[in-house]
């Protein structure tokens, strides 16, 4: 156990730090025995967090000289996170506050400061949604499709600008849905739904979709702060397995000790009712593929992932079965 007395080195400032990812992050470089200031966007610091800094709402405005005064790396996790039921200009334009002009602001702020490197949390969304033949690799033309996969890919520009007028490195790391003790969205609700051995229509999807267990992405994050191969590159990160939706469906249950409840139906009345219920974006994600490569960042930096899907399902299974009550997903 590493007291606060006994971390050193360089100081990492983390945003986005009471986040799933960030959280977690926290937790692992000082575990490593790394010194962590904690960026947070309201007054609530973790229990025994030595060191935190309030720097309210993300956008164009903020002051960061009291959170980077000494700081040696940035990791920049905070970002409005992507939201299906947002659309149109007035969407964007938040979006882009947040996740553009916030990024600008703590990049400039970075590279007067002093920062030697900064690491940027993307998205595979940058490289687009769906995948057919090949996996997305870095060599890719970005084809973002929403707001979201949008800002950021041009807060991934603004960053690659900023460091090679400033000099400052940069890394810039795309994740695909990341999941965990902790996890919460649509991959909780698929969990509450499988625990609860409600019927699932699926059993017929012929797809492949790339994600992430937390803690392997949180290896991959810190090999992007301290390798020294790492500056300047873009990687893509995701497990090593690629699984179908009904895979991982079978995979879950099998994490959280239930009955497999899946049931075969055409994916043409799959998609009719999604259309019908307003739920298009929904059905393309558990019927489409998107599958990334990660060849590159493996090759560069010598990251693979710790945990297979089983033994990440395993770990989230049991924090699931600990913490979370298994209400109904309409809930």
């Amino acid at each position: 156990m590493i007291s606060n007395h006994d971390i050193s080195g360089p100081l990492i400032l983390v945003t986005g730090a009471n986040g799933f990812v960030g959280q977690a992050l926290c937790a692992a470089l000082e575990r490593r025995g790394q010194r962590v200031r904690r960026a947070l966007r309201v007054a609530r610091p973790p229990a025994g967090a030595a060191d935190s800094v309030t720097v309210g709402d993300l956008d164009a405005a903020t002051a960061w000289d009291a959170a980077l005064r000494g700081v040696d790396t940035v990791i920049h996790l905070a970002a409005r996170t992507h939201d299906i039921h947002e659309t149109g200009e007035d969407a964007l334009a938040a979006y882009r506050k947040t996740n553009v002009e916030g990024t600008r602001r703590l990049a400039e702020a970075a590279s007067g400061a002093g920062v030697r490197r900064f690491v940027f949390m993307s998205s595979v969304k940058v490289n687009g949604e769906r995948t057919t033949g090949r996996p997305f690799s870095e060599a890719d033309t970005p084809r973002p499709e929403d707001a979201y996969g949008l800002t950021k890919w041009e807060a991934e520009q603004t960053l690659r600008q900023i460091a090679e007028q400033t000099g400052m490195e940069y890394v810039v790391l795309r994740a695909p849905l990341v999941y965990g003790p902790g996890v919460k969205g649509n991959f909780l609700r698929l969990m509450q739904w499988v625990a609860q051995q409600r019927p699932l229509p699926l059993a017929s999807v012929d797809n492949r979709r790339s994600l992430i267990y937390l803690d392997n992405l949180v290896d991959a994050i810190i090999m992007c702060a301290q390798g020294p191969a790492a500056a300047g590159g873009t990687y893509l990160v995701g497990d090593a397995e690629s699984p179908s939706t009904p895979a991982l469906v079978r995979a879950l249950t099998a994490a959280l000790g239930v009955r497999d409840r899946l049931l075969p139906c055409p994916q043409a009345a799959l998609k009719l009712g999604a259309m019908l219920l307003g739920r298009s974006a929904e059905f393309a994600r558990l019927t489409g593929s998107l599958v990334l490569d990660s060849t590159k960042i493996g090759r560069e930096l010598g990251w693979k992932p710790r945990f297979s899907l089983a033994e990440g399902l395993a770990i989230t299974a049991q924090w699931y079965h600990a913490q979370v009550r298994p209400r109904s997903p309409t809930e």
